[in-house]
């Protein structure tokens, strides 16, 4: 029934194996464009190593991912970057020393390498993805700010803007409201829901009133299996996730 689907991502049968441990197990994920898919699961259950598999970080010891009809597992990270896969990890990367405006820029495509960081300019098309990407982050006030002084969350939708700044086709996020306010994570959800158009978009999260607010469908993941997959309320109701997972 899936093949014949046209999913942006189809994870099937993937496998990676630790001195013998399975931290995943034939898992199988089919993603559709436009899709906020949220991962969810108690912790060991490899949420975070699925995640690391689909952008090359680690190597999977068995199966196939296919990302618009091509295999990631045989491409280095760059290389599935420039397929069009961006990553957030847990702990926000950005340029503290450096302003929003300039984290922002030198995430922008032509400025990788040695070669176009040389030759980058501050062309208009910069200017303008810049100043878009800023505005979609709710940072456009915050443009001439050193980020090293944001808040928490600042800095994490800073990240999630320099991913943006890329144009990426499938965007992952692992745990990105973890120590936010209440009113960032508010503001995250509407940003996520925003996003999300134009392109997939999969979450690992454990906070469920976050879950309820942005997921189109969950994956709940169990000792490196898929346990139950649907819309949130049917994850919910699951005897078996809430067993394993919600009744802690």
């Amino acid at each position: 029934m899936n093949a014949a689907r046209d999913f942006v991502l189809s994870v099937e049968d993937l496998t990676v194996s630790f001195d013998g441990f399975k931290a995943v197990d034939g898992v199988n994920l089919y993603v559709d464009r436009d899709e906020l898919r949220v991962i969810i699961g108690p912790n060991g259950a490899g949420k975070t190593t699925l995640l690391d598999l689909i952008c090359g970080k680690t190597r999977a010891s068995a199966g196939t991912i296919q990302f618009k009809k091509k295999e990631l597992t045989k491409m280095a990270e760059y290389e599935v970057v420039r397929a069009g896969v961006g990553r957030k990890f847990q702990t926000p990367s950005i340029y503290e020393n450096l302003t929003v405006y300039e984290n922002l820029e030198v995430s922008f495509p032509r400025g990788r390498g040695v070669f176009g960081c040389l030759t980058f300019k501050r062309t208009p098309d910069v200017v303008e993805r810049v100043n878009s990407v800023a505005e979609t982050i709710n940072l456009k006030d915050n443009l001439h700010k050193e980020a090293g002084a944001l808040s928490h969350g600042q800095k994490q939708w800073l990240e999630i803007g320099m991913l943006l700044m890329q144009e990426p086709e499938l965007l992952m996020l692992d745990e990105p409201v973890a120590g936010m306010s209440v009113k960032e994570r508010e503001q995250t959800a509407d940003l996520l829901n925003r996003i999300c158009k134009g392109r997939s978009v999969i979450v690992i999260e454990h906070d469920m009133q976050f879950v309820k607010r942005i997921a189109h469908r969950v994956t709940v993941l169990h000792q490196g299996k898929v346990l139950c997959e649907g819309s949130v309320d049917k994850v919910q109701s699951d005897p078996k996730v809430i067993e394993v997972y919600l009744g802690h």
